[in-house]
């Protein structure tokens, strides 16, 4: 039986002949999504900006109706509650943000919290109310400040990993590739104005892992290309690598989009901000690995001496001086 292939072998397809113009696109869209980032802001969510928390304990239960609570306490109108489990399965914290008029107002914090208690134990007349306590905005400031610092931290670590693994072109290829992603992904959360917690913190790590796991693998071919052809014109050297390496490309990348559409359409509300993030991480991932990762090594001065030994290299050079000597 034949196996179906959705790229075939022969496949020649000449992406870096519209290099100029999706870098002059993705210029374009990394600008609009930065200052959407800033004049527009991002939608934090309690993570970052501080609310309320209150624990909640289900004794009759063995394990805390996580599902109901968020349907219920999310109805109330005050945006989307993060709810995570406390010391033991039945028993959890559930935190919300108070909104801009309420948080100066000491009274209408107490009123809101108050109508938050009451509908979780007049739903559930099981629950104990264990604690109410305020989600400090300094602390969820320094938390965001620590999120952000861990993606730079991660960004430029992997930038000395590809330097040091191939050549210092290559490092800065793949951070270039990887601020794109970034930067395409905060702007898609400051336009649409979704809510912007550690979910999605964990989102961006995840895109950019996915995003440098695809760029190392066209930079190895690529690195092994420079190798075998020395004498191939780095604009088709680069082409045969990223079409050497598309049907594996397509092929992570579809299986990835099969389960994130699921999510997508199927999925708990909670979960779509983490998945639409992924989502788009994936198109913008591969995306950059073919057109940012790629012919930005043409101008940054990648040639095809860049991997042969220095040695090899003057020896080569001194047979051309002799022939031209002869």
């Amino acid at each position: 039986m034949r196996l179906i292939k959705l790229i075939p072998d022969d496949t020649n397809i000449h992406f870096l002949k519209w290099r100029v113009p999706f870098y002059v696109v993705s210029m374009l869209l990394i600008a609009a999504s930065l200052t959407l980032t800033v004049t527009r802001g991002l939608n934090l969510g309690v993570d970052f900006v501080g609310g309320q928390q209150i624990q909640v304990t289900f004794p009759e239960r063995g394990e805390a109706p996580v599902a109901e609570l968020r349907e219920d306490v999310a109805a109330l109108g005050y945006g989307e509650p993060v709810i995570q489990r406390a010391d033991a399965a039945n028993s959890v914290n559930i935190r919300f943000r108070l909104p801009p008029e309420v948080q100066a107002n000491p009274q209408a914090s107490d009123a809101m919290t108050s109508r938050v208690t009451k509908a979780i134990t007049g739903n559930f007349a099981d629950a104990r109310i264990d604690d109410l306590s305020a989600v400090s905005g300094k602390v969820s400031g320094e938390l965001f400040t620590t999120a952000m610092y861990a993606l730079l931290a991660a960004m430029a670590a992997i930038s000395i990993y590809i330097w040091v693994r191939f050549e210092w072109q290559f490092g800065v290829g793949a951070l270039f590739a990887l601020f794109h992603d970034v930067s395409l992904t905060l702007g898609m959360f400051a336009l649409f104005q979704f809510e912007f917690d550690l979910k999605i913190i964990a989102a961006i790590l995840t895109i950019i892992g996915f995003s440098l796991n695809d760029t190392i693998v066209v930079y190895d071919r690529i690195r092994e290309n420079l190798k075998k052809y020395r004498k191939m014109p780095l604009p088709e050297l680069l082409d045969l690598s990223v079409n050497e390496t598309l049907s594996r490309t397509v092929m992570t990348s579809l299986t990835l989009l099969a389960v994130l559409i699921a999510l997508l359409l199927l999925g708990p509300a909670s979960l779509f901000g983490f998945t639409a993030a992924i989502t788009l991480g994936i198109f913008v991932g591969t995306y950059s690995s073919v057109y940012m990762a790629a012919p930005i090594l043409i101008w940054l001065g990648v040639t095809s001496d860049s991997f042969v030994p220095q040695q090899e290299n003057r020896a080569d050079a001194q047979e051309r001086k002799l022939r031209g000597g002869a």
